[in-house]
């Protein structure tokens, strides 16, 4: 698969909108193997490229002379890897090229791609297979370009729209309440009572958001015991409740016991002995653990499974607005990629063009003596000999899409009007 022609963009594999959650488990490369098959994909003729496999999609982002080919080898390398065969495969992949693989390539980045549109753990995992592909020489020119500006796009989107700061999941949604409530979570205590599966997704997603002080009561101490090893943080007895609420800013309930764990009076007691400092309340549980009396009480926010997915909902609805927005930035930041690139292309030719004239200019000098009016005379001659055989030519024998009104056209655009220029010498 080698070839001297300038590399062309290609992203190749399955996502989640291609392609069921079967094949894609099949298809997934573990952290660990991935330097191996991006060893596989170089010995195959793949020169750069990263490779990105998350839940979401395991794809590969790449740059070849022959896109259809390397799209082929990917696809190959894919399915020997999955041990898949072409059948399972067949409508569930992808294969993209020029254009349509940078747009993908910065919609990725951008977080526009998603399952979960605006998700922010996408822009790290794209950084992450960059600076793999980088650690393993698997990123030349052409991929270096298309990732910084895919990393650049999606930082803009972040930056620019709201699409990544509304909460699209429950324990998300009680993240950002708790902010609301609270501001920074670091200084700030948590409770959990008992360890219902809700319960554990939330207490993680609120020590992921800098809640570091967590602590576990269970009527049955070894519940709570096995629950806190889980956390790393600390089981408490389950007596006193009311001293153990009134040292919680946070409390997240998953017990789902018959009667409520936690009454309105616990409650009113807890905030007595914290002087009216607020307390966040999350009842996890079915039934519920908080007796919704709570709710009445001042500076007591209670909030049930239904009120957060409530809030999620708007969350969701609200990323669908900003994707607008954010497709408006993506179209932006490509076309400015492409047309970059479009330029960059034509400094080779510019260059051999000025070597060229530099050249006749020396040669004409020479061959004039010294006389300046023959040097320039000669230079006119020079330059025109070739451009005036093939205008002739061109004339004489229009070429299949090419005649000489579009060469005309092609002079006027490269020389401006005629090439006249004013008494100083300007265009």
């Amino acid at each position: 698969m080698s070839d001297q022609s300038p590399a062309r963009y290609v992203v190749v594999g399955v996502n989640h909108r291609s392609s069921g959650i079967t094949l894609r488990d099949k298809l997934f490369i573990e952290e660990h193997a991935l330097p191996g098959f991006i060893e596989r994909l170089r010995a195959a003729g793949i020169r750069q490229g990263i490779v990105l496999s998350t839940c979401d999609r395991i794809e590969v982002q790449a740059a070849h002379p022959d896109p259809d080919a390397a799209a082929r080898v990917v696809l190959d390398l894919l399915a020997a890897h999955g041990a898949v065969s072409p059948a399972e495969m067949a409508g569930q992949t992808y294969a993209l090229h020029d254009e349509d693989a940078v747009r993908q390539a910065f919609a990725v980045a951008g977080s526009l791609d998603s399952l979960v549109v605006g998700e922010p753990e996408v822009l790290g995992q794209v950084k992450d297979a960059y600076a793999l592909a980088r650690e393993l020489g698997f990123v030349g020119p052409e991929m270096d370009a298309l990732m910084q500006a895919a990393l650049a796009a999606g930082k803009r989107i972040r930056s620019e729209t709201d699409i990544g700061r509304r909460p699209v999941s429950i324990a998300a949604a009680a993240v950002e309440i708790a902010r609301e409530i609270f501001g920074d979570l670091a200084p700030r205590a948590a409770l959990v009572l008992g360890g219902g599966d809700m319960g554990e997704v939330m207490a993680r997603e609120l020590q992921a958001a800098g809640l570091a002080a967590l602590t576990v009561i269970h009527p049955d101490p070894r519940r709570a015991e096995a629950a806190a090893r889980g956390f790393g943080c600390h089981a408490a007895r389950f007596e006193p409740l009311v001293e153990r609420l009134a040292g919680a800013d946070v409390v997240l309930a998953s017990l789902g016991g018959r009667a409520r764990a936690i009454s309105a009076a616990d409650v009113r007691e807890a905030l007595r002995l914290r002087r009216r400092r607020p307390m966040f309340l999350i009842d996890a549980a079915v039934p519920g653990d908080i007796e919704p009396a709570v709710n009445d009480l001042d500076g007591a926010f209670l909030y049930t499974l239904d009120d957060l997915e409530r809030v999620a909902m708007r969350g969701r609805a609200g990323r669908e607005q900003e994707s607008t927005r954010a497709r408006e930035v993506l179209e932006d930041e490509v076309g400015a990629f492409l047309q970059d690139r479009l330029m960059r292309q034509a400094v080779p030719a510019l260059a051999d063009l000025r070597r060229a004239f530099e050249d006749a200019r020396a040669a004409a000098l020479k061959d004039a003596g010294g006389d300046a009016d023959k040097a320039t005379r000669l230079l006119v001659n020079r330059l025109l000999h070739a451009p005036t055989i093939a205008l002739r030519s061109l004339a004489a024998h229009p070429r299949a899409g090419f005649g000489i009104a579009d060469a005309e056209r092609a002079l006027k655009e490269l020389f401006g009007d005629n090439g006249r220029t004013d008494k100083d010498g300007k265009p």
